[in-house]
């Protein structure tokens, strides 16, 4: 779930904007013709986006293919169940448009191309040009295309014999809008489903949490019923792209009848088709409504209350869900910070006051003497273990964070020193997920490949499906264990950021793992410096889009920027690192972390101000777990 104190600082200045813009140029959320619509500013404090309200207008008579097809697009972008759009069409065209088939982004409102009809005319039909930037489907599934797609439309019109006016009578299904009118007529929430077991785990579950949600972002209509909608959607089921490593509590035949909000913020859920007899099976159905209606504002929902056919049921607040709540398996030490040493390697983990104190074991004491330094660390979500790449990169340890641990282990995991070997090949980023299996690249040249090492079993080679013809660089496993984020460079350099899914297999001594359902994300950023996991639903990334300054971006699982959380400045930085935090820690999250390339120098993000983090002594490195 979104971190609201991310958005609060922001109503302010992008009230000023929008007001601006509306000022200068009319109405922002419209197309420059067809309708007139009515605006006005929405007061409503609890939502993400300062908002505008469209009110759709009716055909005017006399209009022509041009300005009817106009008007049509203007009203299938307003806060109305499409009942002015069908308006627009025949009523044979009305009957068969489905509206919820899907919605195509376009780059810009379409148009006809030609306007040659003439009085006697009494039907024309013309394509109608745009270039399609995203598509959200019938399950409210956003995919972000990797370049715009050219796209002919086919509209057909004819004039009515008795009234003599133009309407529509053929048409795609679905809705076309441009990007300005989709941000303004949707709003991005986030659905909940439990991961997938990992049969290779013992008792052939997920090790800790077996019933860890995980986030399903999509986009609903902002304004009509949008409690409801979430509602229907989390029943419906995951969206295709996460359905492989996905599970739901609502059996197959449920539907929602009916849900209401009332004033002491409890949401009431009604269901049919299913019995709530089994409190298990009821609870687990609550807890994935309550965080999805929860998502739709902060404050909005805090208790939800599910009933059945027969009026059984139960009964879910955030208080009794962590356990199952989005980042339930971030870790006790979530929201620890730790830095390493310059001068001497020893890890630190922070404190509220003074520099911090150095981590039990061997990775608290300083590196001997002549000894190869220790290159990155990856400390584990439960604070207990940690992960260090020696050897100049071709040796991975894992050590305890212990007072009984004195001396550093045998290495884990070897990788060869190749003749001609470049110092960016070895082993790299180290990545613990929340089941506590440790996730790396291999970059040897004639065996690059992902590693996951579980405890003392053999470590297991991951196939990754695709991209072909790139190299993997870098991954971030995020706390569920089932979505990775991939860096991959392609051969003249370009990196590109990818976001996969993990199906575990095997048995619980030969445990198998393959990265499928690949994904590209952020397809402008062509250079990526790092990538964390920001919450549940988010990638924090910094890089750089072709002919742009590098910045911090908040990137959704579903690969759209978020819009809640703009670019920061983040030119001249090294690298960042955010916390994935559980939901019950989310309003206490841990501030961004970021390392200035010129000078070392560590800063951290606090209310969208930068501010240099003063320690006495030079850190060579920053981390939080995982």
């Amino acid at each position: 779930m979104r971190r609201t104190s991310r958005t609060e600082p922001r109503l302010a200045a992008v009230a000023g904007v929008v007001l601006g813009t509306l000022l200068a140029g009319g109405c922002a959320a419209m197309p420059d013709s067809g309708g007139v619509g009515k605006v006005e500013l929405a007061q409503d404090a609890v939502d993400k986006n300062l908002q505008v309200r469209v009110f759709p207008m009716a055909p005017p008579k006399g209009a022509k293919p041009r300005d009817l097809l106009a008007g049509f697009l203007d009203a299938v972008t307003a806060d109305e169940s499409y009942d002015t759009a069908r308006m627009y069409l025949t009523d044979e065209a009305a009957a068969k448009w489905k509206p919820d088939a899907r919605i195509q982004v376009l780059s810009a409102t379409p148009s006809l191309a030609t306007q040659t009809v003439a009085e006697a005319d009494t039907s024309f039909a013309a394509p109608v040009s745009g270039k399609v930037v995203a598509e959200v489907d019938a399950k409210h599934s956003y995919t972000f295309l990797d370049g715009q797609k050219d796209v002919d439309f086919q509209f057909s019109f004819v004039r009515d014999k008795k009234s003599g006016e133009w309407r529509i009578d053929a048409l795609p299904d679905g809705v076309l809008m441009n990007e300005t009118n989709f941000r303004l007529s949707y709003r991005q929430v986030d659905r909940f489903f439990y991961a997938a077991d990992d049969p290779s785990a013992p008792g052939g579950s997920a090790v800790g949490s077996p019933e860890v949600l995980i986030a399903d972002p999509i986009y609903l209509r902002r304004r009509i019923d949008p409690v409801t909608s979430a509602a229907k959607a989390v029943v419906a089921g995951p969206s295709d792209w996460l359905a492989p490593v996905a599970r739901t509590a609502f059996p197959p035949g449920t539907a929602v009848e009916r849900v209401s909000l009332d004033e002491a913020r409890t949401a009431h859920v009604v269901l049919a088709g299913v019995d709530l007899g089994g409190a298990i099976l009821c609870k687990r159905m609550a807890a994935q409504l309550f965080y999805t209606l929860a998502d739709q504002g902060k404050g909005q929902v805090e208790k939800l209350d599910l009933k059945g056919p027969r009026n059984t049921g139960c009964q879910a607040t955030r208080g009794d869900l962590s356990r199952t709540g989005p980042g339930a398996l971030a870790g006790a030490a979530s929201q620890k910070q730790f830095f390493q040493r310059a001068d001497n390697g020893v890890l630190v983990e922070a404190q509220e006051t003074g520099d911090g104190t150095a981590v039990r074991g061997p990775l608290g004491k300083p590196q001997p003497t002549g000894k190869e330094p220790l290159g990155t660390i990856a400390v584990a979500r439960d604070g207990e273990r940690a992960a260090a790449i020696g050897g100049k990169g071709h040796l991975l340890y894992t050590v305890s964070l212990s007072d009984g641990a004195q001396t550093m282990p045998e290495p884990v995991l070897t990788t060869p020193v190749r003749s001609g070997q470049k110092d960016e090949d070895g082993l790299t980023s180290p990545s613990w997920d929340g089941h506590g299996d440790l996730w790396l690249v291999d970059r040897d040249p004639q065996n690059r490949r992902v590693v996951m090492v579980r405890g003392n079993l053999p470590p297991v080679t991951v196939p990754v499906d695709g991209p072909d013809g790139q190299a993997l660089q870098d991954l971030k496993i995020s706390s569920d264990g089932v979505r990775i984020a991939l860096v991959f460079r392609d051969q003249r350099g370009a990196q590109s950021l990818w976001l996969g899914l993990v199906e575990h297999g095997g048995t619980k001594d030969v445990p198998t793992a393959r990265i499928t359902g690949l994904r590209r994300v952020a397809p402008a950023v062509t250079e990526v410096s790092s990538v964390s996991w920001a919450e549940a639903d988010q990638l924090l990334v910094l890089g750089k889009e072709k002919g742009r300054l590098q910045q911090l971006h908040y990137i959704s699982t579903d690969g759209s920027q978020s819009s809640e959380a703009p670019s920061q400045g983040g030119e001249g930085m090294a690298s960042a690192e955010a916390a994935e935090s559980r939901a019950d820690t989310m309003d206490q999250a841990p501030p961004v972390l970021a390392r200035q390339a010129a000078d070392g120098k560590i800063y951290r993000l606090v209310n969208s101000q930068w501010r240099e983090l003063v320690l006495n002594f030079r850190a060579s490195s920053f981390l939080y777990p995982g």
